[in-house]
């Protein structure tokens, strides 16, 4: 097990659920996963849920504003990426061409924030921890390990996202599909496909959790009340992935190394 203490910048640090029924969600992700979910008040009649496994932070939910309702947004888990400073990023990814959708604050005494848009139209967080780093847990089941950039134009938002965090974007030349991995100082730590392989969603990064068995916990997940958007499938070398919704309809992927 890997017990984290400090996330490198450009990493992913934070995975946190935007939901429409908090308690809906607690019940899904604590029987799917064996999360442990630990409620904070953060307003009257509002509280913000962290989920933890073995004693320590996997991520995190909290129930969507009546604005972001309002605005169209689906429940969608929110990945979080490193900064040394959320101000500068946040200066940086506008003047690169991404969108500010909220200016860096302050949570509480925590972290600071921003919100960003890449060029392409996928969202995504920028975090300069202060009191909490992030995810303290990860390279064991049930904890997040990767994440995939849908976009529509692969090359621009590798361009947008190698300036803004010095990502090393590299192709396998075994690799006939053009798959990019994201290499983030030495770690590998996720990808965009080819834009043809989910043609019909909208820009986003889709996380991955890792499972002890893919197929029985996408089972398991439809039978909670979520949907199978892509059966199991193996990837030689690789291992096997399937892509689910949460019964409010966040996405995610189930991952199994098969190496």
């Amino acid at each position: 097990m890997a017990n984290i203490d400090k996330h490198p910048v450009g990493s992913f640090c934070w995975f946190e659920l935007a939901t429409t029924d908090q308690a809906g969600a607690k019940k899904f992700y604590s029987s799917l996963f064996g999360w442990s979910a630990d409620d904070s008040p953060i307003g009257p009649d509002d509280f913000y849920t962290m989920f933890r496994l073995s004693g320590r932070d996997a991520g995190a939910t909290y129930t969507m504003r009546k604005e972001q309702r309002a605005q169209g947004v689906p429940p969608h888990w929110m990945v979080y990426i490193a900064a040394a400073d959320a101000d500068q990023a946040a200066g940086k990814a506008a003047q690169l061409g991404g969108t500010v959708l909220a200016p860096a604050f302050d949570v509480m005494d925590v972290g600071r924030m921003a919100v960003i848009q890449d060029p392409t139209g996928a969202i995504f967080s920028l975090w300069q921890p202060k009191k909490h780093q992030g995810t303290t847990i990860s390279g064991v089941d049930n904890t997040f390990c990767w994440a995939d950039l849908s976009t529509p134009d692969p090359e621009k938002a590798s361009k947008f996202y190698s300036a803004l965090f010095g990502w090393e974007m590299m192709k396998d030349p075994k690799d006939p599909s053009g798959y990019i991995h994201i290499k983030n100082g030495e770690d590998f730590i996720g990808g965009i496909p080819p834009a043809d392989h989910h043609p019909n969603a909208p820009p986003h990064w889709l996380v991955y959790v890792q499972v002890a068995d893919a197929e029985a916990a996408t089972g398991q997940a439809g039978k909670l009340g979520g949907k199978v958007l892509m059966q199991p499938r193996k990837m030689e070398g690789v291992g096997t992935w399937s892509i689910v919704a949460d019964p409010q309809g966040a996405v995610l992927a189930l991952f199994k190394s098969g190496r």
